[in-house]
């Protein structure tokens, strides 16, 4: 596939999307990475526009430039934002309660705190994303899992095997001291992010490191 037919592809997949002004957004590509200019009205249109993008058959890497740009002039105070964040960890049963903490300033907020799985920290990530205001997140969450499965490796190549949209067969997995590293080739930007979800969600596991090439 050449970069222009690529271009074309993600500006297509873009301009579906109904939540996002893709008119908004610029794309370029070269040698299939993929650099993302101009703005977005929320930091959850940010996390929706990467999530198309990098699901586009043929994406390699993307360089994300976007910037956030609410709509209107009133601007979300920072102790209101605090307010909201957190009263949304409170009340997310995906996230462990007082368990992470979050600063904010100038619209950007910083979460630290230590959380047992990785699915855990995304849901965080994922919510304080669509608040009003949030033109940004620092994710300092680390994983530290209560215990530690023996069976890490093996749990992880069965879901890759079942994940229907990805093809394990080119996937090596190897676990160190909590650490999985994943090897081998995959079709698309997307299918790479599933291989490292899956490692992800595996007990255990406490960092990925991800040497999958996009061919």
């Amino acid at each position: 596939m050449t970069d222009k037919q690529l271009r074309q592809d993600i500006i297509d997949e873009l301009d579906f999307e109904p939540s996002i002004d893709a008119a908004d957004i610029g794309v370029a590509v070269d040698q299939g990475v993929v650099t993302l200019t101009g703005h977005v009205c929320s930091y959850s249109d940010k996390l929706t526009t990467l999530d198309i993008v990098e699901n586009v058959v043929g994406v390699r890497a993307i360089a994300d430039e976007l910037e956030v740009r609410p709509i209107g002039a009133h601007i979300t105070a920072d102790d209101e934002i605090a307010k909201r964040v957190a009263n949304l960890l409170n009340w997310n049963i995906s996230v462990p309660e007082d368990k992470i903490h979050a600063t904010v300033a100038k619209g950007r907020v910083t979460l630290e705190g230590d959380v047992e799985w990785r699915y855990q920290a995304d849901a965080a990530v994922r919510a304080i994303g669509r608040l009003t205001g949030v033109i940004g997140i620092n994710n300092h969450l680390k994983v530290r899992p209560a215990v530690k499965a023996s069976d890490v490796s093996e749990r992880i190549k069965k879901t890759l095997v079942r994940d229907a949209e990805l093809d394990a067969t080119g996937i090596r997995v190897a676990v160190h001291d909590g650490t999985v590293t994943l090897e081998g080739k995959v079709r698309y930007l997307g299918e790479r992010r599933s291989a490292e979800r899956a490692a992800w969600a595996a007990p255990g596991v406490t960092n990925v490191i991800d040497h999958l090439a996009v061919m």
